[in-house]
């Protein structure tokens, strides 16, 4: 059995070699991830990517590919292909020309059960889709752009996060494809960690790197003293954050930094600080990490039980997963989701690799049902921000969300009237 990466490093690994690649000025013009790994999968099985290169220098792009770095041995070596083993995993890179690129990223992109309708759709309308390749009776057909394919098979362009089970085609077909959340509707992050708990860098440095992604708001949100993490933030602590936070919204003018926490919920569903406490937050997340030995049913009610608290905003990756690792909890989502819209309260699209959670099938149903969904890092250091949102957003776009079902996609005022709303309500 084929050993799986995680999404952070199979994306780890592909951003490695497109560097290994630079660095050697291959005569290479673009480079991009192929497969799952594209399609922003939890699991990636095999971490490939595709180089778009004259056919003349094939062969020169092939030998300097084998002779990339001292880590790296070549397993197999084709016309339009090699395959690669490092200390980070194997890969395989395929070439292609830029007159097939569209042809080829489609191709290898996959699924299988995306390329297979398009094989079929291909075939009716007079085209042999395969291999890379688009032909017509026996002649190639250029396909520089995914999207010339798709026009050519009668259809709009299909971003790779929906390609997966082939219904996507159906829905293409008949308009019926969703305008999907994407990087740039991203307005701020909800949920990162500074020093104060597990997280590696200062309330400065975290809110810099926030601003520096163009960011209009940004929230702190450590965990709470009897979290299950390295390091907590303790009661006593809570106004000395503050403080601080007061004088970095003062040195860092042009975002807002909200005052959050993420807080446990405990055994019996109450929550780990006061409510004194929590009320001082401008917003308050709250996460279920130590299930207790409890089942499905007791871990849906304590998650019921925190979501009627009023100064509960957020509920964090919800069903507590780590792809390759553990499958997460048994919940009652659909009653989740019922009482996150009753109660005002969202529900997050976590971007850590170690949760990915809710998934694109969970969070789908969440959007359809009415829930507001966030999408945020889970940040526990400056350098990864921009990549974990971009891996959140992945998955949310696996899930078919759009911009409208996510709050962070708001202005900061209406961030805060969203907390604001349930507030009112004890």
């Amino acid at each position: 059995m084929l050993n799986r990466l995680s999404l952070g490093r199979a994306h780890a690994l592909a951003t490695s070699i497109a560097q290994h690649v630079q660095r050697a000025g291959l005569p290479v013009s673009t480079l991009v991830p192929l497969g799952s790994l594209r399609r922003f999968a939890p699991e990636i099985g095999d971490v490939a990517l595709l180089g778009v290169a004259h056919p003349e220098r094939h062969v020169e792009v092939l030998d300097g590919l084998s002779q990339l770095s001292r880590s790296m041995s070549v397993l197999r070596r084709g016309d339009t292909s090699i395959a690669l083993s490092s200390d980070k995993g194997p890969l395989s890179i395929h070439l292609t020309t830029p007159d097939d690129a569209g042809a080829a990223l489609l191709w290898h992109t996959g699924s299988r059960a995306h390329t297979t309708g398009l094989r079929a759709r291909a075939s009716a309308l007079g085209y042999d889709f395969s291999q890379g390749l688009l032909r017509r009776a026996g002649t190639r057909v250029e396909a520089p752009t995914e999207d010339a394919v798709y026009a050519r098979l009668e259809l709009p362009y299909i971003p790779p996060e929906l390609r997966e089970d082939g219904s996507e085609l159906e829905s293409a077909g008949r308009g019926g494809l969703p305008q999907l959340v994407a990087l740039p509707h991203i307005r701020g992050d909800l949920h990162a960690h500074t020093s104060w708990s597990d997280g590696r860098d200062t309330t400065l440095r975290m809110v810099q790197a926030a601003r520096e992604l163009g960011y209009s708001y940004f929230a702190i949100t450590d965990h709470s003293e009897r979290a299950w993490a390295s390091r907590t933030l303790s009661v006593d602590d809570v106004p000395k954050q503050r403080a601080e936070i007061e004088a970095v919204r003062a040195r860092l003018p042009g975002i807002d930094v909200l005052h959050g926490v993420e807080v446990d919920i405990l055994h019996d569903g109450t929550l780990d600080f006061p409510d004194d406490v929590l009320a001082s937050f401008d917003i308050v997340l709250a996460s279920l990490h130590d299930d207790g030995g409890q089942t499905g049913a007791r871990l849906t009610e304590r998650y019921i039980t925190a979501m009627r608290h009023p100064l509960v905003n957020v509920i964090t990756h919800p069903a507590n997963r780590s792809p390759g690792t553990r499958g997460g909890y048994d919940l009652d989502f659909d009653r989740l989701f019922q009482l996150a819209v009753e109660t005002g309260t969202a529900m997050e699209v976590d971007g850590a690799p170690g949760h990915l959670d809710m998934d694109g099938a969970v969070a789908r149903r969440a959007a359809e049902q009415g829930v507001t969904i966030v999408i945020d890092s889970d940040c526990h250091r400056a350098e990864a921000l921009g990549r974990q949102m971009e891996f959140g957003v992945g998955t949310a776009r696996r899930g078919w969300v759009e911009p409208r079902h996510v709050l962070n996609t708001r202005s900061s005022a209406e961030v805060r009237g969203f907390v604001a709303a349930k507030r009112s309500r004890r």
